[in-house]
């Protein structure tokens, strides 16, 4: 029964990060209610939503009986015409 308990809190712990890192580079684009949907898309609940500084957000996000932070930010990517992108990646 413990296994089964452990087991189960270490799967939401797992979501619960993967929802959080998910949220917060939606929310770090397009601000809460993104982020909020992408938590909810996850299975979890948004329980916090935080500007650090002007790019940079800070997410906290609940899975189960678990709960997960993560911050992010916009990264800004320039294409030049003419330049070739990384070539595509292999499947496996």
């Amino acid at each position: 029964m413990l296994v089964g308990v452990y087991g189960g809190l270490v799967v939401d712990r797992t979501r619960a990060k993967d929802a959080a890192d998910a949220a917060a580079l939606a929310g770090a684009v397009d601000g809460e209610s993104a982020a909020r949907s992408l938590a909810e898309a996850n299975h979890g609940t948004l329980e916090q939503f935080r500007r650090i500084d002007e790019r940079t957000v800070e997410v906290t996000v609940r899975v189960g009986r678990a709960r997960a932070t993560s911050r992010a930010e916009p990264i800004v990517v320039q294409v030049r015409a003419g330049v070739p992108g990384p070539p595509p990646r292999s499947s496996p």
